[in-house]
């Protein structure tokens, strides 16, 4: 069963135009990494907020790309856009 993963970030706002030269570079890795389904970067500038939603064919597919760029680099450079750590949550989608 796939997984919706959110990972919301408060964002360091004298960064955010390297912050989306950042992604830009990065989110096609994102998308062809094995298990990824969907990613969309949304922003809300008045709370100085970023939402990464995405969609994932199950936790652990999600959890080896997290260990594949803590391993390579890629986290540590992103987390520096942040004010905090983001926070990520794991949803299991429902037909209702």
């Amino acid at each position: 069963m796939s997984v919706r993963v959110t990972l919301n970030c408060q964002i360091n706002t004298d960064k955010t135009d390297t912050l989306i030269t950042f992604l830009k570079q990065n989110l096609p890795n994102v998308r062809q990494f094995p298990g990824n389904i969907r990613v969309n970067i949304l922003f809300d500038p008045s709370r100085k907020e970023m939402l990464i939603d995405e969609d994932w064919a199950s936790i652990e597919e999600h959890k080896a790309y997290i260990k594949f760029i803590t391993e390579n680099g890629i986290m540590q450079e992103l987390v520096t856009y942040f004010l905090e750590p983001p926070i990520v949550k794991y949803f299991a989608p429902q037909d209702l």
